[in-house]
């Protein structure tokens, strides 16, 4: 169980931070169900109350700063994954965007980069579906970092580039 004050990645939607569990009798049965409740850290979205024990959401808690360090370390060997299948891809990456797994979401950034860069050499777009993906994937996988190393999500970019380079 999570405390007040966690920060916790919510549904693959961000990082929340528990501001309250509190509880809540059901007036037909009279059973009383325990709740987090959950504020954007970095967004003004609403507020989400939502039971302790609610298995159909993940939620996990905010990787430490060395897992994030180790991350860091580990991105320039890390594998790209590209599907030439267009409805198949757009399946697996919001399959792997859904997992709130930073190193799924890591792949998924550096695999549509490339494939960004290799199709502006050549004049091309990528697909809005592909862009999209990558926007989430950044936000996600920038906010958890964000908090883990006491920075601003703007401020990622520049400090992973200092990490690798």
């Amino acid at each position: 169980m999570f405390k007040i004050n966690d920060y916790v990645i919510y549904n693959a939607m961000g990082v929340y931070k528990i501001v309250d569990i509190c509880s809540e009798q059901d007036i037909i049965t009279g059973a009383e169900t325990k709740y987090y409740v959950l504020k954007p850290v970095y967004s003004n979205n609403l507020t989400i109350k939502t039971p302790v024990n609610n298995k159909k959401v993940l939620m996990r808690k905010v990787l430490s700063k060395e897992e994030v360090l180790s991350l860091i370390e580990s991105m320039p060997n890390e594998e790209t994954v590209w599907i030439d299948n267009d409805k198949l891809r757009n399946e697996k990456f919001k399959a792997a965007l859904k997992t709130g797994d930073c190193e799924n979401w890591i792949k998924l950034i550096k695999s549509i980069y490339q494939k960004k860069q290799e199709k502006e050499a050549i004049g091309k777009k990528l697909l809005k579906a592909d862009e999209e993906i990558m926007k989430t994937a950044e936000k996600n996988l920038y906010e958890e970092f964000a908090v883990a190393l006491n920075i601003s999500p703007e401020q990622v970019v520049s400090y992973i580039k200092s990490c690798v380079s």
